[in-house]
């Protein structure tokens, strides 16, 4: 029996990125039928309450407010959203804080291709509404406090002041927290150095990050370490000696 198509909806308000989009699932998305297009917050609104597609592309930026502005008039969005934007680094640090899929516009063929797929692969899943519940308070806030992270498991939820500090294994990367609990994500550790805020985490070694808040005491045995509480000792680069009691500085001692 052939599978019913994905119903999606388009909301941009640039009409050249909306026709890109259109022509791009209609050429290599068989299963997407795009059912309406708006142009805003307002029009995106009224377009959802009565279609009430499975999917919708939402842009970030539009002429009356933002994508952020439309999900919250959905406390429990009842669809699937793929936010498009230009290049925009708080939101593009608040949709990977979050586990939130984007296509980044000029949208790329085989992105496109991979969200489609992994959009008709599963229905809304049930940390859906926690994802999003988190990137409306982070867009609000303008503060990243939690992070979502994948594993065999599922989602985790972790607040970034219970991270202790991560540890890098070639393509995976473990994080310890302050329970105990430690938890291993395929993601390599230079993808965190990125994204976690400069000014809480620091990277004294290439397989080592670790916060700042749960630095004991810096040993000067075997090249230098910093004990961490919870007693582990975290090898720290010579190069990296002269930035970190800088960094030190500037946090703790003025």
């Amino acid at each position: 029996m052939a599978t019913k198509p994905l119903k999606l909806a388009l909301i941009d308000d640039e009409p050249q990125s909306r026709q890109t989009l259109r022509s791009l699932l209609g050429d290599f998305c068989p299963q997407i039928k795009i059912i309406g297009e708006a142009d805003g917050v307002l029009s995106g609104y009224k377009l959802l309450q009565t279609l009430k597609p499975d999917v919708v592309f939402l842009d970030i930026k539009m002429g009356d407010g933002t994508g952020f502005d439309l999900l919250n008039k959905f406390p429990s969005p009842p669809f699937q959203v793929v936010f498009t934007t230009a290049f925009d680094e708080f939101a593009i640090k608040a949709f990977r804080y979050n586990a939130i899929d984007y296509l980044l516009k000029p949208i790329d063929i085989d992105e496109l291709l991979q969200a489609v797929e992994k959009i008709g692969k599963a229905e809304k899943s049930t940390d859906f509404d926690e994802r999003f519940s988190n990137l409306l308070e982070v867009n609000k806030t303008g503060q990243f406090e939690k992070i979502a992270l994948s594993s065999n498991e599922g989602l985790h939820f972790f607040e970034l002041k219970n991270i202790v500090r991560l540890e890098s294994d070639a393509n995976y990367t473990t994080f310890y927290l302050q329970s105990g609990e430690k938890l291993t994500v395929a993601k390599t550790l230079k993808n965190f150095d990125q994204l976690l805020p400069g000014d809480m985490f620091f990277r004294p070694h290439q397989s080592h990050l670790v916060n700042l808040s749960y630095v004991k005491k810096i040993l000067r045995e075997d090249g230098g370490y910093l004990l961490m509480e919870g007693n582990s000792k975290i090898p720290i680069a010579r190069s990296k000696k002269e930035e970190f009691l800088n960094l030190v500085k500037d946090r703790f001692l003025q």
